[in-house]
C-alpha cells in the first residue's frame, strides 16, 4: 500500500511510545501532559450536563454550526475578558481542542517549503502537525524567560516565516514563562516583519503565586498593527476536563474563515452536547473556585517535587522551579561522572520503577540529548518524593 509522501516527515510521537512502557505494576509516571482526573469538577459537569439535557436538549444533541455553539461562543467571549483580552463571539471560532486550532492554522498557512520558526524545545505535537503539511521548522533559542527576543528576531530577518509558533506562558515542555518585556518585542516585531504570531496558551490559568504577564492577544491593544497578525489557540482541557475536547482559535477575519471552511471538511463542528455543557458550566460560574483549588494542588506538588530532585539529584541535574504549568524542564550536567544522557537515563529509571519523557523529540532541530521533562500533576506528594528517590538511584 502507497501512502502519501507526507507521511514521511513525521515520525509516532516519542511520548506515545514510551506509554507502551508503562503498564509496568507499580511504576510511578512523570511523562505524561494530563491533568489528574482528581482535579475534575464531576460534580459541576453533571449539573452542567443535565442543565443541558433539561434546558436545551434538541440543539445540543443535533447538528451544529462549524463556527461553534453560540452560547458557548457567547461564554468563551466573557471568560477572556477575564483575562484582559476583549473578544467578540464572533471573532473566535470552537475547535475539538487546542491541538485542532494548531491542524487547522497548518492547513490554512503552510504549503510545502514553508518556514515557520517554533522554540526550541517545543510541544512534541506542532512539531508533527507542522511538518505534516510541509513546513521547514527553525527552532529558536529560549531560556527561562521564555524565547530570546533578539535572537528571534535574526531568525525572522533570516528566514522570512510563513509564521512564528510560541507558547509564551508555562510552555510545553519547558515550563518557561515570557517575560512581559518580552512580549511586547514579540508583538513589534510582528509589525515590523509583517509576521503573523500564533499564541498557543492552554496553560496560562494555571499559575501558581502571581498571575503572568498579559498574553500577547491582551497586549496586542498596546502595540498598534499586531492584533491582525496574532492568532490566539486556546483550551478548557488543563483547567476543566480534557475529555470535552473544548478549544477555540482567535484571529482576524480571513483566516478564521478559512479556518472555518477547513474545519468543515475535518469533523462538520466540535461536540455540540460537548460545548452545550462547558458554555452552561462556564454561565454558572464555578470555574473560578475549580482554578484556586487545582492552582494550589498543583503549586505544592510543583515545590515538592523541586525539592525532592535538589534533595536526590544534587548537582546532577539543572532546572529553574516552575511558576506555573504542568511541567518541570532539567537537564543532566554529568556531576560526579553520572549520564548526561537522557535517554539512557529513562531507560534505567523504567528498571526502578519511575518514567519521564527525554527532552530530544522536543526539538524540531539539534537535540539536546541531556535534557528531559518531568510532570507533577497526576503524582501526589508521597508519590513525587518516592518517584525522585528512585531517579536519584537510577542516576
Amino acid at each position: 500500500m502507497q501512502f502519501a509522501d507526507r507521511l514521511n516527515n513525521v515520525e509516532t510521537s516519542a511520548i506515545r511510545e514510551l506509554f507502551k512502557l508503562l503498564g509496568k505494576p507499580g511504576i510511578i509516571s512523570f511523562a505524561g501532559g494530563f491533568p489528574d482526573p482528581a482535579m475534575f469538577d464531576v460534580e459541576g459537569l453533571k449539573e452542567a450536563s443535565g442543565n443541558v439535557l433539561n434546558e436545551d436538549a434538541g440543539p445540543a444533541l443535533q447538528y451544529g454550526a462549524t463556527e461553534g455553539y453560540q452560547p458557548l461562543r457567547d461564554q468563551l467571549s466573557t471568560f477572556m475578558a477575564t483575562k484582559r483580552a476583549v473578544v467578540a463571539a464572533d471573532e473566535l471560532i470552537v475547535t475539538t481542542g487546542s491541538q485542532q486550532a494548531l491542524d487547522l492554522i497548518g492547513k490554512t498557512m503552510i504549503s510545502p517549503g514553508d518556514k515557520v520558526i517554533v522554540e526550541g524545545p517545543t510541544f512534541l505535537a506542532t512539531i508533527q502537525c507542522f511538518r505534516l503539511y510541509g513546513a521547514e521548522l527553525i527552532s529558536a533559542p529560549i531560556d527561562a524567560h521564555g524565547v530570546k527576543t533578539d535572537e528571534l528576531e535574526k531568525l525572522i530577518a533570516t528566514h522570512k516565516p510563513k509564521f512564528v509558533y510560541l507558547i509564551p506562558t508555562f510552555g510545553n515542555p519547558s515550563g518557561a514563562l515570557l517575560s512581559l518585556e518580552r512580549r511586547k518585542k514579540v508583538l513589534e516585531l510582528a509589525v515590523k516583519y509583517n509576521t503573523l504570531i500564533v499564541e498557543d496558551d492552554p496553560y496560562g490559568d494555571l499559575y501558581f503565586a502571581e498571575p503572568p504577564p498579559p498574553s500577547l492577544l491582551a497586549l496586542s491593544e498596546t502595540v498598534p498593527g499586531s492584533r491582525d497578525l496574532l492568532a490566539h489557540c486556546g483550551s478548557l482541557s488543563k483547567v476543566l476536563s480534557p475529555g470535552l475536547r473544548i478549544g477555540w482559535l482567535i484571529a482576524q477575519p480571513e483566516l478564521l474563515a478559512k479556518a472555518t471552511m477547513c474545519k468543515q471538511f475535518s469533523d462538520a463542528h466540535t461536540s455540540t452536547f460537548a460545548q452545550a455543557t462547558a458554555s452552561q458550566y462556564l454561565k454558572c460560574g464555578r470555574l473560578p473556585s475549580t482554578l484556586t483549588r487545582v492552582r494550589q494542588v498543583y503549586a505544592e506538588r510543583a515545590a515538592a517535587m523541586g525539592a525532592a530532585l535538589k534533595r536526590e539529584l544534587g548537582d546532577a541535574i539543572d532546572f529553574v522551579q516552575p511558576q506555573g504549568g504542568l511541567f518541570f524542564w532539567a537537564r543532566l550536567t554529568g556531576a560526579g561522572g553520572k549520564t548526561k544522557d537522557a535517554g539512557e537515563f529513562a531507560k534505567k529509571a523504567i528498571e526502578k520503577g519511575v518514567a519521564f519523557v527525554p527532552g530530544a523529540p522536543f526539538y524540531a532541530g539539534n537535540p539536546d540529548v541531556a535534557t528531559l521533562r518531568l510532570s507533577f500533576a497526576t503524582a501526589d506528594v508521597g508519590k513525587i518524593e518516592e518517584g525522585v528517590g528512585r531517579l536519584g538511584k537510577a542516576l
